[in-house]
């Protein structure tokens, strides 16, 4: 069977190249005499491959000395608690909910301290990120908490907000990767491996140092940033063949000329398919323009039968993994660095294919 484009939000396409080095390599790693899944965490042949995956990220991103890379297990959703109970030393934190993961971040932070919401966009069913300019952010918080981009929704932050002093935390976990960001703006950037990184089950951290060793005293060791840090990520066996994964993912953006290349592939994408979806007498993109999202693209036909027949005629054709949230309906194209324009290009012929029989 040929391998299908596939939209999923996550687990999300990985790049074909990717898949086939990592098969190439499943059995024995080059030089080592076994796979990367065998290898001991402490051996050195595997520390090579865990400071390469580190050394690349940091290049990608353009990391700061004065920041700490971890790589830690369960995901982005661990870090909803994770991140108050790491930062919430006076009892405080701003948080904008702009989406369902967002909002699920505040709820599990309420388990800790205070949660101001600082902006919301939640009643109007998250079409749009709120007007960073419009935030009044409170001075005492411990951090303010922002996520970069919305899957469910197809919304994104197309600037990152100003938060003084305040360190500013954000879940980048659906575009880390795909656009360039300003590290040093950040104090925290957090990031499930499942949609532009790897396979799930690992999450990447960018923490400013200065920002470790004020845990709460309850703080799971496991979840202890300055104790992760002081042993490298291998407090306990991490990830080994997901950071492995991430770091032949990491090598193939590289080789493409980096993050920026990336974009710029990225923005041609989106382009193209909000293009001829603006311009659809069937297809509508609920995501108000200004914050649309260049990972996600959400549309809908106004019919739920039609939208589900889509799903299928779309499957029908190799496109598959279509189908939108069950929280909002309709459909959802991801669109990560992985997908590549020709999948972007068959999507939209199928569109208008479907758009002629049904018009």
């Amino acid at each position: 069977m040929e391998r299908v484009f596939n939209f999923s939000a996550g687990p999300a396409m990985i790049a074909q190249s990717v898949l086939e080095k990592a098969r190439d390599e499943l059995v024995c790693y080059p030089g080592r005499g076994m796979s990367v899944m065998e290898m001991s965490h402490r051996s050195s042949m595997y520390v090579d491959i865990f400071n390469e995956t580190k050394a690349l990220l940091k290049k990608l991103m353009n990391v700061p000395d004065e920041y700490e890379i971890l790589f830690m297990q369960g995901g982005a959703t661990l870090q909803f608690s994770g991140v108050p109970l790491n930062l919430m030393v006076n009892g405080k934190a701003d948080y904008v909910d702009s989406g369902n993961f967002a909002h699920l971040a505040a709820e599990e932070a309420r388990r800790y301290g205070e949660v101001n919401i600082v902006a919301s966009s939640r009643d109007d069913n998250y079409v749009y990120v709120p007007d960073i300019d419009q935030i009044q952010w409170n001075a005492d918080a411990d951090y303010a908490y922002i996520t970069t981009n919305h899957t469910i929704y197809g919304t994104r932050y197309t600037r990152i907000p100003d938060t003084g002093n305040v360190p500013l935390v954000a879940d980048a976990s659906s575009n880390i990767l795909s656009e360039e960001l300003d590290v040093s703006k950040f104090g925290v950037i957090f990031a499930g491996a499942q949609k532009n990184i790897g396979p799930a089950g690992l999450c990447v951290m960018i923490i400013r140092k200065d920002l470790m060793g004020k845990q709460n005293a309850l703080c799971p060791k496991l979840m202890n940033w300055a104790l992760q840090s002081k042993n490298d990520s291998m407090l306990n066996t991490p990830n080994t063949y997901g950071i492995y994964m991430a770091k032949l993912g990491f090598e193939w953006l590289d080789s493409l000329g980096g993050v920026k290349a990336i974009y710029e592939q990225n923005v041609y994408k989106a382009g193209l398919l909000y293009d001829y979806i603006d311009n659809s007498a069937l297809f509508t993109a609920p995501a108000k323009k200004e914050c649309r999202s260049l990972m996600n693209v959400t549309f809908v036909t106004g019919d739920a039968d039609k939208d589900a027949a889509f799903v299928k005629y779309a499957a029908a054709n190799g496109l598959v993994n279509l189908k939108g949230h069950r929280s909002v309906g309709g459909m959802r194209a991801s669109i990560y660095n992985a997908m590549p324009v020709e999948g972007v290009q068959k999507l939209i012929e199928v569109m208008k294919a479907f758009e002629k029989e049904n018009a």
